[in-house]
Parts: structure tokens; sequence; C-alpha cells
């Protein structure tokens, strides 16, 4: 089953900046300063994207960051719960980020950067658990991967040519 492509321009999207960094290069004249922004983008109905954006200065970072967000944006499955279909481990470079199926009444808990991606997500109730390195870059593209591996029980369902039923057990 295979995902629609997104028309961005029927979405109303919200941002967060996850992560400024003032980025220096030393040259023969003194240091370069230079910043980078990890901008998180999404509807809170199931389409989340993240971008880096790097300029001289912050807003046009910020700005750049946005734009490359949006063209990285995913549709990512929500069940009835407002959680996950499944449990997963999304990886990055030496990041990790543990996605839990939750109940209603759960709320979202995880650390800060898995937070903003899974607010703008639509997430309502889900546990996580950032394993390895903290870095905020990392963490953020970890849990983007985790989500866009997730699949629906009928996604399963078609690949595996049996019932849903059986699928859900």
């Amino acid at each position: 089953m295979k995902r629609e492509i997104l028309d961005v321009s029927k979405l109303e999207l919200e941002e967060k900046t996850v992560a400024i960094k003032r980025v220096t290069k030393v040259v023969k004249g003194g240091r370069n300063f230079r910043f980078s922004a990890l901008v998180v983008v999404g509807d809170k109905n199931g389409h989340v994207g993240v971008g880096l954006g790097k300029s001289s200065e912050i807003p046009d970072a910020v700005r750049k960051g946005k734009e490359d967000a949006i063209k990285k944006l995913i549709q990512v499955p929500i069940d009835e719960n407002g959680s996950v279909p499944h449990d997963f481990v999304g990886k990055f470079g030496s990041s990790n980020v543990l996605l839990k199926k939750s109940p209603v009444g759960t709320g979202i808990i995880a650390g800060g950067p898995a937070r903003n991606v899974l607010e703008l997500a639509g997430f309502k109730n889900i546990r996580t658990k950032s394993i390895g390195s903290n870095n905020k870059q990392n963490v953020v593209l970890a849990t983007i991967n985790g989500l866009k591996q997730l699949k629906t029980p009928e996604e399963v369902a078609a690949l595996r040519g049996i019932s849903v039923e059986k699928v859900v057990g």
C-alpha cells in the first residue's frame, strides 16, 4: 500500500526551532561565525518534517531550515488512541529512540528534541526513550527515521497477503 504524495499548499504547518548552533571557521583574517538551525515542521495531523538551515544570520538559517523541512515532509500513521501502531526503535548515528504504543490518557512522554517531533506529528499518547547519544540533531533524525518505518496493520496485512484480523490478532 503506497502512501500518497503530499500537497504542502493545503497543510497548515507549524514550526519549532529545536536547536541553533553557532559554527566558527578560523581563517587567516580571524574567525567566521555562521549559524546552523534545526527546524521541525508539522500539521499535528500525521505530517512532520525536519530540516537543517545554515546562514550567517539566525533568521535566515531558521527560514532555510523551515524550507528544507517542508521538502522532507513525511506522513506518519497514528492509531485510534493517538499513538503509534506498534513499538519501534528509530536509529540515526549513535542515537536510538524507542517509540512505545500507549493507552489513552498517557500524554507525550518524551525528551525535548523527540517531543518536538511527536507533538508536531500529532501524537497524543506515546512513550519514548532516548538511548545512546543525546545529540539533539541525531535524536530528532532518529525519531523521524523510526516514524518513517512504522506500518499500519492494513499495510502489514497487504504485504503478507492475509486479513487485517489475523495481523491484529
